[in-house]
């Protein structure tokens, strides 16, 4: 029974992995299409947001099959709940570089990406999900609190970018400015979902959540 359990568990990490692949493709395509004005890259971003809904309900199910039909014990239970939370946080990465994407496909930032941080947030929030699937992948707790502290970066990148845009918006160079603070939530948000996750790599290696600490 206990090989068969672990057996699961490895099929789960496998799943984890490949779903955090999926989210890093989304958010770079969407991220050079919306730098470099590339809309043929619009198409595999969408795919890869299709193929990552997939997958969230791929490992639900087998999230499901574990809890139901197995006897796992706390550490297991903590993997399981931790993979829960994750896949919902890399759903929500892979709709916020759909978000991106669908802006790239109306409106060309080019030209006004040269006038804000946008480059460095994005470059930025990348390396947070990046960091967060590699600590889930190598179970590395120091990594998984480097991408929580990295929040602050981002945040920071956010801030900048907003004082930026209140900027052009005074200097008459309002039209792109929604399309552009808008693309600066997403990586935001994007960043939120990443330091979530890392929180949930924490939690599944010492059973302590970072909010629990304080």
């Amino acid at each position: 029974m206990r090989n068969r359990f672990d057996e699961q568990l490895e099929v789960l990490h496998v799943e984890l992995i490949t779903m955090g692949a999926l989210c890093e493709d989304a958010i770079s395509l969407s991220v050079e299409a919306l730098l470099s004005n590339n809309r043929e890259l619009l198409p595999r971003v969408f795919a890869a947001d299709e193929k990552i809904d997939q997958k969230e309900r791929e490992i639900e199910q087998l999230c499901m099959k574990l809890l139901l039909q197995q006897q796992p014990v706390a550490s297991d239970l903590r993997t399981v709940s931790s993979a829960l939370k994750m896949i919902s946080d890399m759903e929500r990465i892979g709709d916020q570089a759909s978000d991106i994407a669908e802006i790239c496909s109306t409106v060309n930032l080019e030209k006004s990406l040269a006038q804000v941080h946008i480059k460095e947030m994005a470059a930025a929030t990348i390396k947070m999900v990046t960091d967060s699937v590699e600590s889930f992948v190598k179970r590395d707790l120091d990594m998984a609190h480097s991408v929580i502290d990295y929040d602050d970066v981002v945040d920071d990148l956010f801030d900048k970018v907003k004082h930026e845009i209140i900027s052009m918006i005074t200097s008459e160079q309002s039209e792109p400015c929604i399309d552009l603070l808008l693309v600066a939530k997403y990586l935001e948000r994007i960043g939120d979902h990443a330091e979530n996750i890392a929180e949930w790599v924490e939690y599944s290696i010492t059973g302590v959540h970072s909010d629990e600490e304080s």
